[in-house]
């Protein structure tokens, strides 16, 4: 397939990757996977201990990182305009820097799934714990029994992975307006909940906007960033629907009006209603508000909706690192079991191995359940803002390519590339020293993961060459380019990917 170019460049070289799918995601299911597919875990239960430890000022760091995650998605759909790929980053990472970056992409995004997934079934153990009939069940089983049920319903059929979300995407989205509903009548009709009074008073008696400092909303950047993971998951979709070029411009565009009313008037409403030292980590804010306002099932209903957020997020993480990890495999640097596929197009390896990788979930949920959602979700953080940062990397490649008359980019753009695009990237950079600053065990991720990640890359660069001769477009021993021509010509070598 070719880019949407007058030029000659030519990636069908990649088309490979793709082969096998279905295409058989609908419309109506990616926009609603747009919509919804980062309304989950983080927002729905990280929320609580963000209010409880930032105040009622939280929702500005919502609204300045939800700004950045829409430059983010801008420039993944101009990617996916580009050459739509279920292999989606990781394969755009193959296109405009080689297969090294390609392996270090999808390994990072893989470990950032699967500790997801951890805080997932942390999150679900959670949720059901919260009715007192099953608060004799061990968190663990819990977990255990929510994994297995995800994965035997994603390995089924992508047709059944899109009805799951779509479905989860609406009740997710309804639950969040209902909530936006009563508590602005609240609000209007200035009803006391418990006794106490609605409104701007809440937030004045306690401390005013920023009772524990303005340096507080810093430090529970990490947290908010993980609150919209899975916004990438629309560009891994978009290789299994029939018409990207129709649905994913309105998809993405439909993201800054979810961010400016689901995630910040949410944190408004929420700071409004109750004092921000109410809320804490354990329990979702909102199943928080519905029991304190006198109808007790409203607190269970609304828990019911946050435990749906929750199955669909683990949903969503198998989905994705499936596709991944396909990728990878059938260019050599991903186990080669992850590139089969059942008789209904989908890669069940990939699924397995990350379902696999959860499993030190049930084990945290067993030995320290108090400690793993944290645990992971830190964990999870330094992994989303790595695959945020090569979707920005790889659109500032493609609008260099255009620059130098290799290509044409599409007419989706990013806005403002390529200021936003560094701009985004600074901003992610600041984050993760903000995290490694914050907790030391960040840091020690870090430098453990580049060692294990270099090694991992000299195991399998052998193969990753034998593949990389039968391609169209090979262009030597090292770099492994997947297509020419290189912006400096056909025979350059980047020094900065010489092994």
């Amino acid at each position: 397939m070719t880019a949407e170019s007058s030029t000659s460049y030519d990636n069908s070289s990649l088309a490979h990757e793709d082969e096998g799918y279905h295409k058989s995601l609908k419309p109506r299911q990616i926009q609603m996977i747009a919509i919804g597919g980062a309304i989950g875990t983080g927002l729905f239960m990280g929320a609580g201990s963000r209010l409880h430890d930032a105040g009622p000022g939280l929702f500005i760091t919502y609204a300045v990182c939800g700004v950045f995650v829409f430059f983010i998605l801008r420039a993944l759909g101009e990617l996916v305009l580009h050459r739509p790929s279920s292999g989606s980053f990781v394969s755009y990472a193959r296109e405009f820097f080689g297969e090294k970056t390609a392996f270090v992409t999808g390994w990072l995004y893989f470990f950032n799934w699967a500790a997801t997934a951890i805080v997932d079934v942390t999150a679900i153990a959670l949720y059901v714990h919260y009715w007192s009939m099953f608060e004799s069940i061990p968190q663990w089983l819990i977990a255990l029994i929510a994994l297995c049920i995800v994965m035997a319903m994603n390995i089924i059929s992508v047709k059944l992975f899109g009805e799951m979300e779509f479905w989860a995407s609406i009740i997710k989205v309804a639950a969040l307006v209902t909530f936006l509903v009563v508590g602005t009548i609240f609000l209007g009709g200035r009803f006391d909940i418990e006794g106490a009074s609605t409104g701007f008073s809440v937030i004045s008696d306690n401390g005013g906007m920023f009772p524990t400092g303005v340096f507080s909303l810093v430090i529970v950047t990490s947290g908010v960033i993980f609150a919209y993971a899975a916004v990438e998951l629309v560009g891994t979709a978009a290789g299994e629907t029939a018409d990207p070029a129709q649905v994913m411009p309105r998809a993405i565009n439909s993201v800054i009006v979810r961010i400016a009313v689901f995630y910040v008037g949410s944190l408004v409403v929420l700071a409004l209603l109750l004092p921000y030292t109410t809320y804490q980590a354990g329990e979702s804010p909102f199943v928080t508000f519905f029991s304190k306002i006198g109808v007790p099932a409203a607190g269970g209903i609304m828990n019911l909706v946050v435990l749906t957020a929750a199955l669909s997020s683990l949903n969503a993480g198998l989905y994705s690192t499936g596709r991944t990890l396909r990728s990878m495999a059938m260019n050599g640097s991903g186990p080669a079991f992850t590139a089969k596929m059942n008789r209904n197009g989908v890669p069940f390896g990939g699924i397995a191995l990350t379902g696999g990788l959860t499993l030190l979930g049930v084990v945290l949920n067993l030995f320290v359940p108090a400690e793993a959602f944290n645990i992971a979700l830190d964990l999870s953080a330094l992994g989303i803002i790595s695959t945020w940062a090569m979707i920005v990397a790889c659109q500032i490649q493609l609008y260099r390519w255009e620059q130098k008359g290799i290509l044409t980019r599409p007419a989706f753009r990013l806005p403002g590339a390529p200021y936003t695009s560094y701009l985004t990237l600074l901003f992610l950079t600041a984050v993760v020293t903000l995290m490694c600053w914050d907790n030391y065990w960040n840091l020690i991720a870090i430098i453990v993961g580049i060692p294990l990640l270099t090694a991992g890359w000299f195991a399998c660069r052998g193969k990753v060459l034998e593949i990389s001769k039968q391609r169209q477009g090979y262009t030597g021993e090292y770099p492994v380019m997947p297509q020419p021509p290189r912006p400096e010509g056909p025979g350059h070598t980047d020094p900065s990917d010489q092994d």
